[in-house]
């Protein structure tokens, strides 16, 4: 091997041999285990070399994300990818104790979860069907503008229900065509809202939200933006019946989970081609390797624009 090459791998050569030598001989592991960790560790040592991380200590978390994110692209098994990741934490937790490194960047990096644990995706011709059904021929009707809004806002913003439903008037901007969400831990996003949704979301607040307001005998959560019959704050429980009983009017053959529009509206951008980190950022996921599960569910080559999978985002 040419000496520069050894010397991209010459931090790392002493490591991985006490390494191998621990859980070999320390813990007594079958051979079996220990080649198959000495493959894990070399694959993903090569990889940190090739993207110019030469030494352990060089090492964040966001690598060790990369790397996986790298793993599923190339096609490795959800349970391949589990298995690399054990390694890689068991190697990151030995080089601390060892002191080659201060602390463990990899014990935050979850592996993804397999493809079958998400609920039915939406096609997008499912998608405008359910939404075309809910708008009820351009109706009028408060609770219809709402319900039509509230559906347009969760496809065109990946917002969980309980953003959704969170959300106040000051939460959103229909000029800007962006709404700051609050996620998991109170962190918040900003979130670009696509022209359908806020045309729905205009529709609703000048002409049915006030309706839904005066309801209410007491003035209660006049911030919400999605507000039930009484005028109070729409429930999470309410947003998922809206849900499912839109579903049903569409005759969509799919059962609608309350997060069905969310995965869709991942699932869509993935199938367009969008950045895997740009949808964790809009999905409000604390790891990528949270938002790999969509290249699951996405097999087809990403090959259509943004607008063509995800039109309503116009």
């Amino acid at each position: 091997m040419p000496s520069s090459v050894s010397d991209d791998y010459s931090a790392y050569a002493r490591l991985n041999e006490q390494f191998i030598a621990y859980i070999g001989v320390e813990r007594g592991l079958a051979q079996a285990t220990v080649r198959a960790y000495e493959s894990d560790i070399k694959r993903y040592v090569q990889w940190l070399v090739a993207h110019g991380i030469h030494d352990p200590r060089q090492i964040t978390v966001r690598n060790v994300e990369e790397y996986v994110a790298w793993l599923v692209e190339q096609g490795e098994s959800t349970r391949s990818v589990a298995r690399r990741l054990a390694s890689i934490h068991e190697w990151h937790r030995f080089a601390v104790a060892q002191h080659a490194v201060s602390q463990d960047v990899s014990s935050t990096v979850k592996a993804p979860k397999a493809a079958q644990e998400l609920p039915d995706v939406l096609e997008i011709d499912e998608v405008n069907r359910l939404l075309d059904t809910a708008a009820m021929h351009g109706s009028e009707d408060p609770v219809v503008l709402r319900d039509y809004a509230l559906l347009e806002f969760l496809y065109a913003t990946g917002a969980r229900i309980s953003e959704a439903v969170g959300a106040n008037l000051e939460d959103i901007d229909l000029q800007e065509r962006v709404v700051r969400l609050t996620g998991k831990g109170s962190k918040q996003r900003l979130v670009p809202v696509g022209r359908y949704a806020c045309d729905a979301l205009e529709r609703y607040v000048h002409l049915g939200r006030s309706v839904l307001e005066s309801k209410s005998k007491r003035g209660f959560e006049r911030r919400a933006i999605f507000l039930n019959k009484r005028g109070r704050r729409l429930s999470r429980q309410s947003a998922w019946e809206i849900i499912a009983l839109a579903g049903e009017r569409a005759h969509l053959s799919k059962h609608l989970h309350p997060h069905t529009l969310r995965h869709s509206f991942a699932t869509h951008l993935i199938q367009g081609g969008a950045d895997v980190r740009t949808v964790q950022e809009l999905l409000g996921h604390a790891s990528v390797t949270t938002t790999q599960i969509y290249t699951h569910v996405s097999p087809q080559a990403l090959m259509e624009t943004y607008a063509t999978a995800h039109p309503r985002a116009r």
